[in-house]
């Protein structure tokens, strides 16, 4: 029996190229393309699956609604309404397919901070040859504890090339409790607060969920050493960027390296840009090659299982949001 699969809207150049692949790899689906919302009103009642997002109106005729694929790896805060995560749908997501990209990014973060690397790019935009050669500025990684704040496939990757340094890693994921290469410890949430007090440097991979929103706050960053270093390549909703002003600028944390920030773009006016011990890239850490192969594999794949009734890849508990 043919089950139908919709292309929801916005619909980009490769969206028509993605709905003849798909069909290509699983002839059982029938695949329909909507391009725009009145489209996908009148297909989503026949629909057994979809890919892209959905809103309550949308969900409302979706009767028949089995699985949907969300055009992310962690979708931004509303994806998941109460009415989608009250669904039976299934929702899965692309997480594993920018492991290496955001890892390699994080650790190139956090090794710019660790020599102080800021400091010197602001130097080489004015012409300055200014040495700055005090020995407590510099992270020495063989004798330093980094703690990764979400273990999955990018906190793993990240444990694993960070030890490669020499640093003890440590972990904190909900879920979590087998140690991946790389890994020394791993912890549940509950030890965040101890463990932040012991963390030469904490990276953060954490995605967006009611739990992770605003979790690295003025209060735990007091918790901190006052030189330790902060990278965030997770979500931007999780640390509180106010809060990190006031930490650089009293002197309570050694440095601050963001890839992802509570509104994007980040203002140019915003103070984060001129403080010395910051790094500041615009959302980037995903850019690599291979990224639209990978995600159209997914999509592939996981429309060949549910066309076989097998089970679907990267499953999300909709009401964690991952």
């Amino acid at each position: 029996m043919t089950r139908d699969l919709v292309m929801l809207p916005p619909l980009d150049e490769t969206t028509q190229a993605w709905a003849d692949a798909v069909a290509q790899a699983a002839p059982g689906l029938r695949v329909c393309v909507a391009p725009d919302r009145a489209a996908a009103l009148r297909l989503l009642p026949q629909a057994e699956a979809a890919f892209g997002t959905l809103d309550a109106e949308l969900l409302s005729v979706a009767d028949k609604l089995q699985w949907l694929q969300a055009p992310m790896a962690a979708p931004p805060a509303g994806f998941f309404f109460p009415e989608l995560v009250a669904h039976p749908v299934q929702v899965t997501n692309f997480r594993g397919i920018y492991n290496d990209h955001v890892a390699t990014h994080a650790v190139a973060m956090l090794l710019a901070l660790a020599r102080g690397l800021p400091r010197y790019m602001r130097q080489q935009t004015r012409g300055e040859w200014i040495r700055h050669l005090a020995d407590e500025d510099i992270l020495h990684l063989p004798q330093s504890t980094v703690l990764v704040v979400g273990v999955g496939g990018i906190g793993a990757e990240i444990a694993r090339l960070v030890s490669a340094f020499g640093a003890k890693v440590i972990g904190v994921d909900p879920r979590r409790t087998d140690r991946p290469e790389g890994m020394a410890e791993i912890h549940p949430p509950q030890a965040l607060d101890r463990l932040l007090a012991t963390a030469d440097a904490v990276i953060l991979t954490l995605p967006h969920t009611p739990e992770s929103e605003g979790l690295i706050n003025a209060a735990r960053l007091a918790l901190m050493r006052p030189r330790a270093l902060l990278v965030n390549i997770g979500r931007g909703a999780t640390v509180q960027l106010d809060a990190v002003v006031q930490a650089l600028r009293q002197q309570r944390l050694g440095g601050a390296a963001l890839d992802v920030f509570e509104q994007e773009p980040l203002p140019s006016d915003h103070p984060l840009w001129q403080e010395p011990r910051a790094l500041l890239t615009p959302h980037v850490a995903v850019v690599g090659p291979y990224i639209v192969e990978r995600r159209l594999a997914v999509l592939c794949d996981n429309a060949q299982r549910f066309e076989s009734g097998r089970a679907l890849l990267n499953v999300v508990d909709k009401a964690l949001w991952y």
